[in-house]
C-alpha cells in the first residue's frame, strides 16, 4: 500500500468540507464509553417515551465498529439552518399564528447533507491509493442510522452539550444540523476546544413551556413539545395543551433564549429558507388545508412526516389556545365529522376552549429582549 500523509488528507477533509458549505468539521475517536452510560441511564428513566428505536439496536449506537465494522474514526461535520429574520418572538406572541420549528420550514435537510456528505466522502476516496483496505467503503449519516450525533460532535470540538442538551458553539450559537462519515482511515484526531460555557445560567431550563427538563443536561422527551408535535403519534395529554399555545411543529424556545445564540449566523442555504409562507401563518388558513394540499405544501419538508392527521391534531390544539373567534369555531365544525377519532378529540377539546373566553392560561413565552 502506498504511503498516506493522514496529517495532510485530514487538513484537506476540512477544506472540502467547507467548500461544500459546511461551517465546520471535526474528527474524532469511536470511544463513546462515558456517553453509552448515560444513555442508557436515560432510557431506563423512561424518557424516550414512545421512540422505541432509542432503545434498538443493541450498542450501535455508541459502538461505531459494530454498526460500520472496520470504522476507526468519525468526521463530524455541522452546517448552519437559521433562516433570516423570520420574527419568531412576533409569531409566538400571536395566538392567531402558527409557529414552526426554524429547523423546518424549508426543504428536508437530510437529503441535502447526507448528499454533500457523500460528495465528501467521494473526495476522501478518490484521495486515498487503489490499494487501501476499505476504499469506497466510508459511509455517511444524518439521521438515517443508529449514531450519537450530538457526543460525537462534542468530541470532535464542534462545542458543548448545553444544559439543555442541545450542541452549543462560541461562535455559532446552537442553530445547526450535524452530520457524520464514519471512515476506516486512521485520522489525526481534534481536541474539544470548546468548554463547557453554560456557567449559572439556566435560562433554557425555565423559559420550557412544559418543564421538559427534570435537571440541566437531560430532556424527558415525553414533556418536550417537540416530542409531543412530532415523534408522539397518539393524543396529546391535555396538561401539555395550554402550555403549547400556538407551536404546531416543534419548539425551539430553548434555543431562542440562550445568549449564545446572539452569535448564531444566518444560513447560506436557500433550501433552508422559508416556503409557502409557514413562517407567518394564520392556524385558521393551515388547518384549513385538504390532505391533498398539506401533502402538496409540505413535499420535499419535514413536516411531512407527522402526516395529515398529526398536522390537523397539533393545529387543533394552537386554534384551542387562540381567542375565542366565530372563525375558528366554525373551522373547527367544518373539520368535525370529516376527521379521525385522534383528530376529533382534540377538535373537541379546542371548541370547549373557544367557549370559555375567560380561561386561564398556563403558557410561557419569554425572548431575550424580555
Amino acid at each position: 500500500m502506498s504511503n498516506l500523509d493522514l496529517q495532510q488528507l485530514a487538513a484537506d477533509i476540512k477544506l472540502w468540507g467547507r467548500e461544500l458549505g459546511f461551517q465546520q468539521v471535526g474528527i474524532t475517536d469511536i470511544d463513546l464509553g462515558d456517553a453509552e452510560a448515560r444513555l442508557q441511564e436515560w432510557l431506563a428513566k423512561g424518557y424516550q417515551g414512545s421512540m422505541e428505536w432509542l432503545a434498538a439496536h443493541g450498542n450501535k449506537r455508541s459502538r461505531p465498529a459494530e454498526l460500520l465494522p472496520g470504522t476507526v474514526r468519525v468526521i463530524s461535520v455541522r452546517m448552519d439552518y437559521l433562516p433570516g429574520d423570520t420574527q419568531q418572538i412576533k409569531i409566538l406572541k400571536d395566538p392567531t399564528k402558527a409557529y414552526i420549528s426554524r429547523y423546518t420550514l424549508g426543504r428536508d435537510y437530510h437529503k441535502l447533507i447526507r448528499k454533500r456528505l457523500s460528495l465528501l466522502a467521494q473526495k476522501i476516496d478518490a484521495a486515498l491509493p487503489d490499494d487501501y483496505p476499505y476504499k469506497g467503503q466510508n459511509r455517511a449519516f444524518v439521521d438515517s442510522a443508529p449514531v450519537m450525533e450530538r457526543p460525537f460532535a462534542e468530541k470532535a470540538g464542534l462545542g458543548w452539550t448545553g444544559k439543555h442538551t442541545l450542541i452549543l458553539n462560541d461562535t455559532a450559537g446552537s442553530w445547526f444540523f450535524l452530520g457524520e462519515i464514519f471512515t476506516f482511515v486512521p485520522l489525526p484526531v481534534d481536541q474539544p476546544t470548546q468548554v463547557n460555557q453554560c456557567g449559572e445560567c439556566t435560562a433554557c431550563l425555565k423559559v420550557c413551556p412544559t418543564d421538559a427538563f427534570p435537571r440541566p443536561y437531560e430532556l424527558d422527551a415525553r414533556r418536550c413539545i417537540s416530542y409531543l408535535t412530532i415523534e408522539s403519534k397518539g393524543a396529546i395529554p391535555e396538561e401539555f395543551r395550554e402550555p403549547i399555545g400556538n407551536r404546531i411543529f416543534g419548539c425551539d424556545d430553548c434555543q431562542a433564549i440562550c445568549p449564545w445564540n446572539k452569535y448564531a449566523q444566518f444560513t447560506g442555504e436557500t433550501d433552508f429558507l422559508p416556503r409557502h409562507g409557514l413562517a407567518d401563518s394564520d392556524l385558521v388558513d393551515l388547518f384549513n388545508w385538504t390532505e391533498d394540499e398539506f401533502l402538496a405544501r409540505t413535499e420535499g419538508s419535514a413536516i411531512r412526516r407527522v402526516g395529515y392527521e398529526g398536522w390537523l391534531r397539533n393545529i387543533a390544539v394552537g386554534l384551542g389556545n387562540a381567542p375565542s373567534d366565530e372563525r375558528i369555531i366554525q373551522a373547527l365544525m367544518n373539520k368535525k365529522d370529516l376527521s379521525t377519532p385522534l383528530v376529533q378529540e382534540h377538535i373537541d377539546w379546542a371548541l370547549v376552549q373557544q367557549a370559555n373566553p375567560q380561561r386561564r392560561r398556563k403558557r410561557k413565552i419569554r425572548n431575550n429582549a424580555e
